[in-house]
């Protein structure tokens, strides 16, 4: 049986996209007939203080002679240096989400910077897998890469349709309190619908970025709105599930997504999405079931959210079409399969 140790951002269970995909990929690779393990690795990548890069250095250090192991990009693009201290023995294998000079905020030395740290990364590489055709479109784009790079989206069981709320229509935002997930935009949207009935739910992990984090309830207090809109932090299955179960309406105002898992999972519940035309939401938003908008416009985020709000027809057109893509959807096991497939692929050609 094949190994892989896959290593990944510490806590295992955080609540993000990318880690929930690393779980699951490790989760079913067993029953494909790879053996998975996970190293979990601490720190604020991709720049991890001293103490960190000494840890994830030990990482490398306890593997075997030929070892293969699947680095998640965050971890991976930052530290092209301690890579290159194992590369000529273990058989690396980068797992990109998103390039990391993506990522919002960034000033254009720093993207540049961290450009070519992932680019020096991935060279070491014996193969690299995207999570979506978008990133390695990306990754080709951006020069990040000159070998094949594999695709393995992720997948999503369907689960039992969402019945709605009792009240006010309810909106439902799943991500993590960042800037690339631009919750600020939402939030000003909403200011300019006070006139509507609603209720919106921000739930996500809230300590990768305590600042924004900050942001987002300072706006809300000044725009005196914390009796209509709930920001939770990271939720467990059986309240997320819940907050699913409850929700009319999904809403991702992301300025940008690797892939965008999170829709996914809202279709899977029979949901139709408001997002932005960020980054690979276009390729994952299947037709019919939502409706996308230009990332940063709270303009135009207002008008689409307010006329689905006062329109049932159209809201009850977009649930229909979420419910036909449900069936649609890639499944665990499929995608599980897709990134064996990828794995195999990459390590016979080594």
């Amino acid at each position: 049986m094949t190994t892989v140790t896959l290593v990944m951002p510490a806590p295992i269970e955080r609540a993000t996209g990318g880690n929930a995909y690393d779980r699951r990929m490790a989760e079913a690779l067993p029953g494909l007939g790879i053996e998975t393990r996970l190293a979990a690795v601490t720190g604020d990548f991709p720049h991890p203080g001293a103490d960190d890069q000494q840890q994830l250095r030990a990482t490398l250090e306890s593997q075997v002679n030929g070892a293969v192991l699947v680095v998640d990009g965050l971890i991976l693009g930052g530290l092209p240096e301690l890579f290159a201290e194992q590369a000529n023995r273990l058989r690396l294998i980068g797992l990109v989400h998103h390039p990391l000079a993506d990522e919002t905020g960034l000033s254009h030395p720093s993207a540049e910077t961290l450009r070519l740290s992932e680019a020096r990364s991935l060279a070491l590489c014996k193969g690299i897998i995207a999570t979506s055709a978008f990133t390695a479109r990306r990754i080709k784009t951006l020069g990040l890469a000159h070998r094949p790079v594999h695709v393995a989206p992720p997948g999503t069981a369907p689960r039992p349709l969402a019945e709605g709320s009792d009240g006010d229509p309810t909106l439902l935002c799943v991500a993590s309190l960042t800037p690339r997930k631009a919750q600020h935009v939402l939030i000003d949207a909403l200011n300019g619908m006070q006139d509507q009935p609603w209720h919106c739910t921000l739930a996500g992990e809230d300590r990768l970025n305590p600042a924004y984090a900050r942001r987002i309830r300072r706006q809300i207090e000044t725009q005196r709105l914390d009796r209509r809109i709930t920001v939770t932090g990271a939720l467990d299955t059986d309240r997320l599930e819940n907050a699913y179960h409850r929700a009319d309406l999904f809403v991702l105002p992301a300025v940008y997504e690797g892939y965008g898992m999170v829709i996914d999972e809202a279709i899977a519940r029979g949901l139709p999405v408001v997002s932005t035309q960020g980054g690979a939401i276009p390729d994952t938003l299947p037709p019919g079931a939502g409706v996308l908008v230009p990332p940063h416009d709270a303009d135009a985020l207002r008008k689409t959210l307010s006329q689905l709000l006062r329109d049932p027809a159209t809201h009850r057109q977009l649930a229909r079409g979420a419910r036909a893509a449900r069936a649609a959807l890639t499944t665990p096991d499929q995608a599980a399969a897709g990134f064996a497939a990828a794995l195999r692929e990459v390590l016979g050609h080594d």
